[in-house]
């Protein structure tokens, strides 16, 4: 194994330099993993050749991806998905994924995909780990449209992650197999986790985890980040990819930190630190690094398809929010389908297998990439646009109502 750590070095000085450039002009609210991705394309050998994925970079970026399923999982708020939330996001989800697949089979008779299954499942779904922050820096939340969002959002990473580990696993078994051993895989995984909880309020252990918990032991963190290994070890030894077994660890640790950990939001903290300071910026700069930039230009009909994805984001996962229309106004009826069409985690984690197992062509897998970076850029500004300008015209609207006469009481009369 090369041991330099020359390219890890490159990858974390562009990591480092993204949101530090961004953080010069505040008012350009660029995500930072565009900034890193694009990097990653122009130092890598797409174009200037100066950074490598090499051995390290490659464990690296392996343990970012895992990360960042993780805290995908973890980011799921369980407290949100019941009642009319639960079928709205349920039914907005299925409404996806049909659409997805219709659009995918004209493509693919058309001859512009390989497997419209696995495209019509990258294009279902929503980046929770981007939507969460945008709604938080619109102190929207805990709204109405916030909450809609985030059922819908979390339930599309759930059923996507879980759709790609039963059609695509790279150990080629079949569909029936592969969903008996998800089943075994959650079920074993949950139920250990539980009796290990349980284990450690019994014989003691959790207090001896929440007093060495800001010590340097950080003995909760090393237990989570167990936990995470474990899942993804447990999930190879059944055959399943790995991503899901890094994000059903996040998952089961959402659902189950807030009676581990008595201040589960420094919990939480802690563990962003180490994923998006760290791991998580090296897999999108490695995948930036493998970008296929001749695949893109290699002819105008690869270039129009960019637009194209882009579009059948905005439909497959926008068009949902038209149910929506009875809970929301308008104009966060139009903000809530451009917040549910912002992708790219995991359609990078699709095109990687797609490529892997050869379901997708290098230029399929370029022009989705591409999509979904214009996805991060232009739909939460747009989004953010929409809630600012309902924002403006509430005062309006509501000194209107004042205005308007009382009409006389004919009963009292």
């Amino acid at each position: 194994m090369d041991m330099s750590f020359a390219n890890l070095l490159g990858v974390m000085a562009v990591a480092f330099c993204a949101p530090l450039a961004l953080g010069f002009f505040p008012r350009f609210r660029i995500p930072s993993v565009v900034i890193e991705l694009t990097l990653g394309i122009i130092l890598g050998p797409a174009v200037l050749d100066l950074l490598h994925v090499d051995d390290v970079v490659t464990v690296m970026s392996t343990l970012g991806l895992s990360f960042l399923l993780f805290m995908a999982g973890l980011e799921l708020d369980f407290s949100v998905l019941r009642g009319r939330y639960l079928r709205l996001a349920t039914t907005g989800f299925i409404a996806s994924l049909v659409l997805a697949v219709i659009a995918n089979l004209a493509l693919y008779g058309a001859g512009l995909v390989l497997s419209p299954l696995l495209v019509a499942i990258a294009l279902s779904s929503t980046s929770v780990g981007i939507v969460i922050p945008i709604l938080k820096d619109a102190e929207q939340e805990d709204s109405e449209v916030g909450r809609l969002v985030v059922a819908n959002s979390s339930i599309a990473e759930f059923m996507t992650v879980a759709l790609l580990a039963v059609f695509f696993s790279t150990e080629g078994k079949s569909v029936a197999s592969q969903l008996a051993v998800l089943g075994v895989f959650a079920g074993l995984g949950l139920g250990l986790f539980i009796g290990l909880v349980r284990l450690w309020h019994q014989m003691g252990y959790l207090a001896v985890l929440n007093r060495l918990k800001d010590t340097t032991a950080q003995l909760r963190i090393r237990a989570a980040i167990m936990i995470l290994l474990a899942a993804v070890v447990l999930a190879g030894h059944f055959g399943l990819e790995t991503v899901l077994g890094a994000f059903m660890a996040g998952a089961i640790l959402s659902v189950l930190h807030r009676g581990w950990a008595d201040d589960p939001e420094v919990f939480r903290t802690k563990l962003s630190a180490i994923a998006f300071g760290f791991f998580v910026p090296v897999f999108f700069v490695t995948s930036g690094l493998q970008f296929d930039l001749d695949a893109l230009f290699q002819s105008p009909s690869t270039l129009l398809r960019v637009p194209l994805y882009l579009g059948l984001l905005l439909m497959v996962r926008g068009l949902p929010a038209l149910l929506y229309r009875s809970s929301l106004d308008r104009l966060e009826t139009w903000s809530a389908a451009l917040l549910q069409a912002t992708s790219l985690s995991f359609i990078l984690v699709a095109v990687g297998i797609g490529r892997e197992l050869h379901k997708i062509t290098a230029a399929t897998g370029a022009a989705l990439t591409c999509a979904a970076l214009f996805s991060v850029l232009l739909f939460p500004a747009g989004a953010l646009g929409l809630l600012r300008r309902r924002a403006r015209s509430m005062p309006s609207e509501m000194g209107r109502e004042a205005q308007v006469p009382m009409e006389p009481d004919t009963d009292l009369a």
